[in-house]
């Protein structure tokens, strides 16, 4: 039996009728045409679906609708203050920490999430943090450095 699930998505306050059970990604991708989160694997292991669910990470793609009821999502999409990059995208972009980009949206909102608990994350921090994010592309280097430049920038 559907459900209708109140959510605000990026600033705005929507509503979807649907199973509850229904993947987050799913809506996010279909209903509301936010295609930034990836399906990759659908198991909850690579991050490429990677959103904020009230400022905390969530993998999309095993995330329930209905667990969005009443919550805040934040999607790339959303990340960005008008044409003002978010510090995290502005270090991904300084450093490189992108190729193929598949990965890249949920890198930047794992490390978005990071960085607001840990401010000043250790190298050991950094890795820690964003387990859970697979780079096809193997760019791990210019990812950490991406997250202790945006680490830096964020603390000015």
């Amino acid at each position: 039996m559907d459900v209708t699930v109140a959510l605000t998505v990026n600033g705005v306050e929507r509503t979807v009728t649907t199973d509850p059970q229904r993947p987050l990604l799913d809506v996010l991708r279909e209903d509301l045409h936010l295609t930034g989160a990836k399906y990759a694997c659908g198991e909850g292991r690579c991050g490429a679906c990677a959103v904020l669910m009230d400022g905390r990470r969530v993998l999309s793609c095993v995330t329930p609708v209905s667990l969005a009821d009443g919550k805040s999502i934040t999607t790339i999409e959303g990340l960005a203050q008008g044409d003002r990059l978010h510090p995290v995208q502005e270090a991904f972009l300084e450093e490189g920490a992108m190729q193929c980009g598949y990965c890249t949206p949920g890198m930047i909102l794992s490390a978005v999430a990071l960085l607001q608990q840990t401010p000043n994350p250790t190298d050991e921090e950094i890795v820690a943090g964003m387990n859970g994010n697979i780079c096809r592309c193997n760019g791990y280097v210019k990812i950490q450095n991406a997250v202790r430049r945006a680490a830096e920038k964020m603390r000015r």
